[in-house]
């Protein structure tokens, strides 16, 4: 689809006629949050988390909230119905809005809100047969990486650091601990055992991070949240990805160093396979 229906402010319009004055404070300063709703099948995957998440995005930055949680799934139903692809990902982005070029935040204006899908592009399968190449890097974004900020600069050459190595992910970790990659979390697995970092500010919390947490309990998988220090990463029989679009991927080296066997392991297989089967619930 070429030119998909995106809403903005209140109106419906082909993505190729939808503009904002150069004003607005998300092209200005960053000053906006966001999030990205998965579908299949036509079916919103975990939409309460996700609009829960953006809920609390807004709070965080001290913007208001312009919609009810009814109002925004109403907005995302039609921007969403009106694309023929059937598994999408629905971005949803609000700024603070238009106003004279200041940093503190100015009186009365009024949100900048933004949606808009795109068919969802998910793993191969030799990917998840094979497994992907990851690098590590220093974590030196913002500390406040809780917060689904539009300001992803950091995030940007993260990725942009993946691309130039030719593999699928930047793995970061600040003072000597494993945090996250460019767009995903990241989880290890020792002795069958799933760990990843506590959600705290140096991590986004992942929709999936609580899903995963979930599918644990019920496939019976041990589960820790913690510090991981950089040498157990390295040391880890497995390391999975998982996000929106990535769901719950293998990672078999990093930096050139295999990852356990160098193959997907069982808890991962076992976590794509409740992964399926919670996408159909």
């Amino acid at each position: 689809m070429q030119n998909p229906l995106v809403y903005l402010n209140g109106e419906f319009t082909p993505l190729s006629e939808a503009r904002i004055p150069v004003l607005d404070r998300g092209f200005i300063f960053g000053d906006g949050i966001y999030d990205v709703i998965p579908m299949y099948a036509r079916k919103l995957f975990r939409a309460k988390q996700h609009i829960a998440r953006l809920f609390r995005s807004m709070k965080a930055i001290g913007i208001q909230n312009p919609h009810s949680e009814q109002e925004w799934m109403e907005l995302i139903g039609k921007v969403s119905a009106a694309h023929p692809a059937d598994d999408q990902l629905i971005y949803v982005q609000v700024t603070r809005g238009v106003a004279k070029r200041g940093h503190a935040f100015p009186k009365d204006i009024t949100p900048t809100v933004f949606i808009m899908t795109n068919p969802i592009t998910l793993p191969s399968t030799e990917a998840l047969e094979n497994g992907v190449a990851c690098v590590s890097m220093e974590d030196s974004r913002w500390l406040r990486c809780e917060i689904k900020s539009i300001s992803l600069l950091g995030n940007v050459l993260a990725a942009q650091h993946a691309a130039e190595n030719n593999v699928a992910e930047a793995i970061q970790f600040r003072d000597g601990f494993l945090t996250e990659g460019s767009a995903s979390n990241v989880w290890i697995v020792k002795d069958g055992k799933l760990l990843a970092p506590p959600k705290d500010n140096l991590i986004l919390e992942g929709i999936r991070y609580g899903l995963l947490e979930e599918l644990c309990t019920e496939r019976g998988i041990p589960f820790e949240a913690r510090r991981i220090p950089r040498e157990e990463v390295f040391a880890a029989d497995e390391v999975i990805l998982s996000s929106a679009s990535k769901e719950v991927l293998p990672v078999t080296s990093i930096d050139g160093k295999t990852i356990g066997n160098g193959k997907p392991g069982t808890v991962h297989r076992k976590l794509y396979a409740a992964y399926q089967e919670a996408k159909k619930a």
